[in-house]
């Protein structure tokens, strides 16, 4: 064993003690970070060239700081992105929202899809969107400054539009007009605060976490929002807690002019987010 990989077995167990919720992937991670190679590489690197800068970054995760946020770099569906402090970290169960958003989008009898993001924080959601469904024209709606100068790092150089604004009154210009309507909104409820981990309550911004007493509100305004925005039979698509599942498809009600309000669940079999369709007139 060459002396970094002895370094990150030490590692792993400080940020095991530490309460890493995975520790072995983070300490290897961060090793091939600092090192500048690839986690298959760490073998390679000759004991001359450890740099112990890979301590700085284990004690900073060993502080529950966001490895995303030490390294820079978040990874969803093919997509390298670049987050930091003030944007929304993309977690790994948004995937399946959005791989079922692509087959929705795919089994459109449309040769143009338009879809509007909102809530889009670093932009993962629209940029998978638009680079899985290439002829589609994606919007991505971000309301805090700080996550806008994140969402607009990375979508430069795409076929994303990014917006400013309240996703609540967002796009009126494109009223009528939107196959799907995809959001990622805050849905943690304001009695939940304690029990969120450290890496999301201490570093992610509240805007993008909480939502009212029960965690609903801003998805009760997204339901309006989506409504105005898609055309007849368009569709909608909203992640939500696992712990909401049966609640939210009830916010797309018949009486509200929705169709085919479903629950949907993650990869864990946990349910994760609800569909609905726009009712034909």
């Amino acid at each position: 064993m060459n002396l970094l990989l002895a370094e990150v077995a030490q590692a792993t167990r400080r940020l095991a003690d530490a309460g890493v919720p995975s520790p072995r992937n983070d300490a290897e991670e961060l090793a091939a970070f600092v090192h500048g190679v690839k986690r298959g590489e760490l073998h390679t690197v000759k004991d001359a060239d450890f740099d112990a800068r890979y301590w700085e970054a284990i004690a900073r995760r060993e502080a529950r700081e966001p490895l995303q946020h030490i390294t820079g770099r978040a990874y969803f569906r093919y997509l390298e992105l670049q987050v930091g402090p003030g944007v929304f970290v993309p977690r790994p169960e948004t995937e399946s929202v959005v791989g079922w958003a692509i087959d929705a989008v795919r089994a459109m009898d449309v040769v143009e899809p338009l879809i509007v993001d909102l809530c889009a924080g670093s932009g993962a959601i629209a940029l998978a969107m638009a680079q899985e469904v290439p002829r589609s024209r994606v919007h991505a709606v971000e309301l805090s400054e700080d996550a806008l100068v994140w969402t607009r790092k990375n979508a430069e150089g795409s076929r994303v539009t990014v917006h400013q604004g309240d996703a609540l009154t967002a796009l009126p210009e494109l009223n009528g007009q939107v196959d799907l309507v995809i959001s990622n909104p805050p849905y943690i409820p304001l009695t939940e605060w304690e029990y969120v981990a450290p890496e999301a309550r201490d570093h992610d911004p509240e805007l993008a976490l909480f939502s009212g007493e029960d965690g609903l509100d801003t998805i009760r305004g997204l339901e309006r929002t989506a409504h105005r925005l898609l055309r007849p039979g368009g569709v909608v698509v909203v992640e939500h807690a696992d712990t909401q599942g049966g609640q939210v498809p009830w916010i797309f009600s018949e009486e509200a002019g929705w169709a085919d309000a479903a629950d949907h669940p993650d990869l864990n079999n946990r349910p994760r987010f609800a569909t609905a369709r726009k009712a034909l007139p």
